[in-house]
């Protein structure tokens, strides 16, 4: 049997199937919202030999915004890096060297914060300092606002996704959280996250 080194493409009909071990790109990219900066982002990684593999991107305030991660062969990143700000104009694209996943410490526990609000000033801050202060370490965090539907005014939402460290005092932070909870007058529930 036939085995490829780490990072080499195989391929398969007319696509290549990339090893995890391959150098991993992280890139930052912002421009104006119009059609096709995902295709435009995506043939040049594809020119390229690169892999499309993790992605986060969504419009915000007129802009298109996100973060990629990207696989590419030590010997062509250069090249895609080049290429990349070839967009200029287009997209503004940051390029940022991956480095190895933080594994998760034994024992910890998945958790995740939802908050809802009327908006105002500070409220990530003092939700992040909380956080904070128990060592809990942010894996996602999506926030939005929106028009309340019946009061008039903003609502904010917050969902987090942490791991929290075997060490840790829920009942503490669940405590920190509530008091919190009552100083901002938001509604904030702390639960395991939940499974498909």
């Amino acid at each position: 049997m036939c085995r490829e080194p780490p990072g080499t493409p195989a391929t398969i009909g007319r696509h290549r199937r990339y090893d995890r071990g391959v150098p991993r790109l992280v890139l930052t990219v912002i421009g104006d919202d119009r059609a096709g900066l995902v295709n435009a982002l995506a043939d040049v990684v594809s020119a390229h030999d690169g892999n499309w593999e993790d992605s986060q991107l969504a419009e915000l305030a007129g802009k298109f915004a996100g973060i990629v991660v990207v696989g590419v062969s030590a010997d062509r990143s250069d090249a895609l890096v080049s290429a990349l700000h070839e967009l200029d104009g287009l997209l503004e694209v940051s390029v940022h060297t991956g480095s190895e996943e933080r594994r998760a410490q034994a024992g910890s526990r998945a958790l995740t914060v939802d908050l809802i609000g009327n908006d105002s000033p500070g409220i990530v801050r003092e939700v992040s300092a909380v956080l904070s202060r128990h060592g809990l370490s942010i894996e996602t965090m999506e926030t939005q606002t929106r028009d309340a539907p019946m009061a008039g005014g903003r609502l904010f939402e917050a969902h987090v996704e942490m791991q929290v460290p075997p060490s840790s005092d829920l009942t503490a932070l669940r405590a920190d959280l509530e008091k919190l909870a009552a100083e901002l007058m938001v509604e904030v529930t702390l639960a395991p996250p939940q499974t498909a």
